[in-house]
């Protein structure tokens, strides 16, 4: 146990240890009383690591939403350009390097909770040389995105608007590629405040750059995005730079190892496969939104499907960052050895986010015509967006379970069988039922929805089964195995 003698007190030992609660779950059965106090305790503990969390999710997000917003004012065309390489190029790069990035979550969440320190330093450096190393082919996309954009029925001169604009995220796409397993990094080890508030200063930094670069230097739509990417080369930097010289990563990050490329095959394929996991689910909300542009009339039902969607991405992030604390959490005790204290926490996330969900439902619907005037004052989108707002409003619901069970997988490292899963749910049967109720009924936009319903629905229903069939003592099991093909244990150190 070599790295457990030097220990520092894990950032969630406040009111309950783990261990001890471990020992109150395995009454039989549990005192209401108890319960409501581990509740208590649990809720806490997720609290403390989703609020910041949510915070990292939602202001890089507004990062792009920010250089959009500038771009704007330069024109239709430029508007454009810079939308649909979001949706065409950014989108399938993200869910690349967000869904590798996730293997950092499973690793060094499940190697923190086991508490072996000096190794979660080595598989975030493991990361960032795939990640690197796949952002490489990916930029040859963004340099060529033009004929892309083309492909997939782009007028002329928006692919030309959306190729200049890619070539100046080039270096944002590098970038991207080092945040994420960093912050994944620090989230493993419950650090997560110091990062809300790097990516907040970088944020206004950014606002201020691109008003700067747009409004006073007149740079135009590349000078827009080469600001983007030099904002998330600022966040890199400072990100690294806590890591390497707080004392909070002293005992996760004792610095460059070779010992990163030994064990890299094992680490690759879980890596590879939270990828293809995650990829699938960001690329089918992005295909969608492409496919309405094929529609009759598809600038209003484009423009009606895109502010749902806005509104729809707002509530995702947030749940996103949620999923992040369950991952977290799960993670955590998995490695620490405490099954029973992971599939409660799993419960208490999965109840939490249901009822958040549940009330901005409601206000989604109760608000639906203030909600429709935000973005447009055509009253042709205002119908449009208001006939769509109760599958908005649906798939809000959705949001609440199928995104955090996601995140249990994760922190379960269950993303080979997610994966598998994703095909079967969203490309085999979602997508097919939104073309087909698209294209072939009058639904149009909303039939679209419906199919992406769908398919959320059949993942939601399987990950719900999944969840609810899981041994959580085998995953202890399987969590110590899998630190030992990742190199994090070594293989005559195997905890029992």
């Amino acid at each position: 146990m070599g790295e457990g003698s030097n220990v520092m007190v894990p950032l969630l030992d406040i009111n309950e240890s783990s261990g001890a609660s471990e020992e109150l779950l395995q009454r039989e059965p549990v005192p209401w009383g108890v319960l409501a106090q581990l509740t208590a305790w649990e809720a806490g503990n997720l609290w403390r690591i989703s609020w910041a969390s949510i915070l990292i999710t939602l202001f890089s997000f507004m990062l792009s939403l920010v250089t959009q917003m500038f771009v704007g004012h330069l024109g239709e065309l430029e508007l454009a350009g810079a939308s649909i390489t979001n949706i065409g190029i950014q989108g399938l790069a993200y869910g690349i390097m967000i869904g590798m990035a996730s293997a950092v979550q499973t690793v060094c969440g499940q190697a923190y909770g086991a508490r072996r320190y000096t190794a979660m330093g080595v598989v975030c450096q493991r990361a960032l040389v795939l990640q690197l190393a796949t952002a490489i082919p990916i930029a040859f996309l963004y340099w060529y995105a033009g004929p892309f954009l083309r492909l997939i029925g782009q007028e002329a001169d928006v692919a030309v608007a959306g190729q200049l604009y890619a070539r100046g995220l080039l270096p944002q796409l590098l970038a991207f590629a080092l945040f994420c397993p960093m912050q994944r990094f620090l989230q493993a080890q419950n650090i997560v405040n110091p990062v809300a508030y790097i990516t907040l200063v970088v944020l206004i930094f950014h606002s201020l750059a691109s008003w700067l670069a747009v409004f006073v230097l007149g740079s135009g739509l590349l000078g827009a995005a080469l600001t983007l990417s030099f904002s998330w080369w600022v966040l890199v930097v400072l990100t690294w730079g806590y890591i390497v010289c707080s004392p909070a990563c002293k005992e996760t990050w004792t610095g460059l190892s070779l010992l990163a490329f030994r064990g890299l095959w094992g680490y690759a394929k879980l890596a590879f496969a939270s990828a293809i996991m995650l990829a699938l689910e960001i690329w089918y909300v992005q295909g969608f939104v492409l496919l309405t542009g094929f529609l009759p009339n598809s600038e209003i039902a484009l423009d009606s499907l895109s502010i749902c969607i806005n509104y729809w991405n707002w509530d995702f992030q947030i749940m996103l960052g949620l999923s992040y604390a369950a991952s977290i959490r799960v993670g955590n005790e998995l490695g620490a050895g405490h099954p029973k204290v992971a599939r409660f926490s799993v419960i208490v996330v999965v109840m939490a986010s249901i009822a958040f969900s549940v009330f901005v439902m409601l206000l989604v619907i109760i608000l639906r015509y203030p909600l429709s005037t935000l973005y447009t004052s055509s009253t042709t989108v205002i119908e449009a967006v208001i006939s769509l707002m109760p599958l908005l409003a649906f798939s809000i619901f959705l949001n609440g379970i199928q995104p955090i069970l996601s995140g249990v997988a994760i922190g379960s490292g269950w993303q080979a069988i997610v994966a598998y899963v994703n095909v079967g749910a969203y490309y085999l049967i979602g997508l097919p039922i939104g073309c087909i109720l698209g294209y072939k009924t009058s639904l149009g936009a909303a039939g679209i929805w419906w199919g992406l319903i769908v398919g959320v629905s059949v993942q939601t229903i399987a990950l719900i089964v999944l969840t609810a069939r899981t041994n959580w003592d085998k995953e202890v099991v399987k969590a110590m195995q899998r630190l030992q093909q990742t190199g994090v244990i070594p293989v005559n150190d195997i905890i029992a």
